[in-house]
């Protein structure tokens, strides 16, 4: 099975059989991923890099590292420190994976906004203006909490950059308050849009379509969003390895 990134700085294969996927809703892959990750795994001698031109890695722990692309800011692999085998997100899969979901770790740490599996939790009240960060801290900004709900994306472009698929909510930039930005970068998407994400951890921030309309993710939120999951977008490119369980409306396409 061949996979990549979404601009190709980074390409890899890895031979079957693949470990079934795991879904991890720890602070660490939200605030990377921008809402969950979930990955797959292989032992080091059954995974080839074939083009590493825009690998970075980061230690986000004692124990683990993290590998993302510096190019368009995809969340890509997760090595286990003294391990023989890799884990990888089934979303950079070119074609279909033929996994499925095994099960979801750290859901105690799911994002306010959405359960693991099934209806999202009722909402919870957060502060008039939220703070959202990267994952190693250099970018950091507040906005207005989001007055609308959460939306879902499974288009091709967001599985590829988030490794599972994406969900934000609209914000409007002209209110961003920034901290710190120093680490930044913007990758442009073949529609015109733009992703802003961190160089130094990889973390996925925020996207500005090519209109201009501005969102944030919601796993880069520090604490509660007060809104909650409310619709999937672009569901006929969703992953074969996952199903839609939470009773939202589900668009084939953006409408």
């Amino acid at each position: 099975m061949r996979g990549s990134c979404l601009c190709g700085g980074v390409v890899f294969e890895a031979d079957p059989p693949l470990r079934d996927v795991i879904a991890c809703h720890c602070s660490q892959c939200r605030k990377t991923s921008g809402h969950y990750w979930a990955a797959t795994s292989v032992p080091h001698e059954r995974f080839r890099l074939i083009r590493d031109t825009t690998l970075a890695w980061y230690d986000s722990s004692p124990s683990a590292r993290r590998g993302f692309c510096r190019g368009c800011g995809a969340s890509l692999f997760w090595q286990p420190a003294g391990e023989a085998r890799i884990s990888f997100a089934p979303g950079a899969l070119d074609g279909p994976t033929e996994l499925a979901m095994a099960e979801h770790i750290f859901t105690e740490d799911a994002g306010d906004y959405y359960a693991p599996e099934g209806p999202p939790p009722s909402k919870v009240q957060a502060p008039e203006r939220v703070r959202a960060s990267c994952l190693c801290g250099a970018c950091a900004f507040t906005l207005p909490r989001p007055i609308g709900g959460v939306g879902a994306c499974h288009c091709n472009q967001c599985r590829k950059l988030s490794g599972h698929y994406t969900a934000s909510f609209d914000a409007p930039e002209d209110q961003v308050e920034w901290q710190s930005r120093t680490t930044i970068a913007e990758f442009v998407t073949p529609g015109g849009g733009q992703r802003g994400f961190c160089t130094s951890c990889g973390s996925s921030l925020y996207f500005r379509n090519a209109s201009g309309d501005f969102s944030v993710e919601a796993g880069a939120v520090d604490g509660p969003t007060g809104t909650s999951l409310d619709s999937h977008i672009f569901v006929a490119n969703k992953g074969d390895y996952y199903r839609i369980t939470d009773g939202l409306p589900q668009l084939q396409g953006w409408d």
